[in-house]
């Protein structure tokens, strides 16, 4: 898609990658390894860009949302394979702004549903 134009693009790309990553961890971390809220803080300032600020909101919706990060990192995998899935079936007549009506335009769905109505969509 071509959406990062320079290094620093690309760096904040990676950043958030990682963000996304040590929420994972702090998730887990948390609400399966009983981790104090200290833990999860240490751990996002060690291996994020995020300032102390931000990580404490992150940690304190942890808290209380258990297993928010790894839903969230579902979707967006399963989300992904239906669209490479949509690519293999569609080759050339793939339109990624179609795609990306088709994915939305339902609203929040469960996966399977997406899964089942994208399959359809890209088999026409």
């Amino acid at each position: 898609m071509k959406l990062y134009s320079s290094d620093l693009d690309r760096m904040g790309m990676l950043s958030a990658q990682a963000m996304r990553s040590a929420r994972l961890v702090v998730d887990s971390g948390m609400h399966v390894m009983g981790w104090t809220r200290q833990q999860p803080l240490d751990y996002m300032l060690e291996h994020t860009t995020e300032d102390p600020g931000s990580v404490a909101s992150e940690i304190d919706r942890y808290i209380i949302w258990p297993g928010q990060a790894t839903s969230y990192m579902i979707g967006m995998l399963e989300i992904r394979k239906a669209r490479e899935d949509a690519k293999q079936r569609m080759g050339s007549r793939f339109d990624i702004k179609a795609f990306h009506d088709r994915v939305l335009e339902d609203g929040s769905v469960p996966l399977t549903y997406l899964a089942s109505k994208i399959r359809v969509w890209s088999s026409h």
